[in-house]
């Protein structure tokens, strides 16, 4: 039997792109003073560019900001601390997240997250999303020291979760990081497809909407009471 279903953030529950681009149009914005010299579709995506989609740390990103739009001003450093301050309030969720946690809630599933980055940056848009409470466990790579693929990331939520891997379903949005860090362990990968990536050959099943969640752990659980 499922009985709990643990999450990666980004790319799963945080729809990243968007918050993305959300937050460096207000970051633009917000600097006009400094950065008024550039324009604004040129700093937006630029910042995407180097971004890499959340794999490059953001001090690398804005110090080659500074040095290609030649920004005198304002250093790496604090454009970087606005990053790290202001990120939270552009954070925008996947559709149907909450009311997907409230009918895994309803039948008794247990959630995680397991999550690589900054401990208080990741709990920050956890809190933002407005989806902390939902959790019995929260797994930040940093505060860890560990991060997704190790098998111990993995091997630490089912032990908090008091579960075995056969009883856990774990959903991401990376095939490496995701999918297969939680097959390493016995529990059932499943990928969130991402389009920016290639399609996870090894997934035990492939969900793109939330809403799909729930009922795939219902066919799990049936088939297996039809089994016993």
């Amino acid at each position: 039997m499922i009985q709990a279903a643990i999450f990666d953030l980004d790319g799963t529950l945080l729809n990243r792109d968007a918050s993305v681009n959300e937050f460096i149009t207000n970051q633009y914005e917000r600097l006009d003073k400094w950065l008024r010299h550039i324009q604004k579709e040129s700093y937006i995506t630029r910042f995407i560019e180097l971004d890499q989609r959340g794999y490059v740390w953001k001090d690398e990103v804005y110090k080659q900001l500074i040095e290609e739009f030649t920004i005198p001003e304002i250093t790496w450093e604090e454009l970087l601390q606005d990053y790290i301050s202001e990120f939270k309030h552009s954070c925008v969720p996947f559709p149907q997240l909450h009311r997907m946690l409230d009918e895994l809630r309803s039948k008794n599933i247990k959630l995680g997250m397991i999550t690589n980055g900054f401990g208080q940056f990741q709990m920050d848009n956890i809190l933002a999303l407005e989806i902390k409470d939902y959790f019995d466990e929260i797994l930040v790579s940093e505060w860890e020291g560990l991060k997704k693929p190790d098998p111990e990331i993995f091997k630490r939520a089912l032990l908090r979760l008091n579960l075995e891997p056969h009883e856990c379903i774990f959903i991401g949005d990376h095939p490496e990081y995701d999918v297969y860090g939680a097959q390493q362990v016995g529990m059932k990968g499943i990928w969130k497809k991402d389009p920016h990536l290639n399609h996870a050959e090894q997934a035990d099943w492939v969900i793109e909407d939330l809403m799909e969640l729930p009922k795939y752990i219902d066919d799990l659980n049936n088939n297996r009471r039809l089994e016993e």
